[in-house]
């Protein structure tokens, strides 16, 4: 997407979750995750590349001992549709035995992060929770449920924060939706 486009994008979005909220929902999964997992030295993996906003602000809040490491598996290379399932890269830390934390951007139809949840558990991790920023409203059963959930946004298609709309955008501080057609 050009620089034009980009800004004729953003121009016409409609902001769904401000900075102020995002801040307000990292403190509060900071505290959930701490809660659950302080006493269980995970390991945290995130799922490159939307993650790595989410990823960023949040472990300097996670004040008790971890591992970090991340992953790539994604389904949608810059489209805005889901496709086949594509591996990356897999974690480079030994996950045999351990407690794992996934952090991802976005719980949209739930398939790549089951997908991740199921290849960690069958590699041997002995628990795998998974914490998403945003957990996508699309009206139906997904087959994953994350254990730790920052903002439920609309189904629509929602950029900031992380998430890219044709990789443009994925450094604004708060999460907007596309207009609606």
């Amino acid at each position: 997407m050009d620089r034009d486009r980009a800004w004729a994008v953003l121009r016409s979005a409609e902001l769904v979750c401000s900075e102020a909220a995002v801040g307000e929902a990292l403190r509060r999964l900071a505290e959930e995750i701490a809660a659950r997992l302080r006493d269980r030295h995970p390991l945290v993996l995130s799922v490159m590349g939307g993650s790595v906003v989410f990823s960023g602000q949040l472990l300097p809040l996670l004040r008790f001992p971890l591992e970090f490491d991340y992953l790539h598996a994604t389904r949608y290379d810059g489209a805005t549709r889901g496709g086949v399932l594509t591996w990356k890269v897999l974690p480079r830390q030994p996950i045999g035995g351990r407690v794992v934390l996934v952090l991802d951007d976005i719980l949209d139809e739930g398939d790549t992060l089951a997908a991740i949840k199921r290849r960690l558990l069958d590699d041997g991790a002995g628990e795998v929770y998974c914490a998403v920023f945003a957990n996508k409203d699309i009206g139906r059963p997904k087959p994953v449920h994350p254990d730790f959930v920052g903002v439920t946004v609309p189904d629509r298609y929602v950029f900031g924060f992380g998430m890219d709309v044709e990789e443009a955008w994925r450094n604004l501080p708060a999460i907007y939706a596309l207009k609606e057609k």
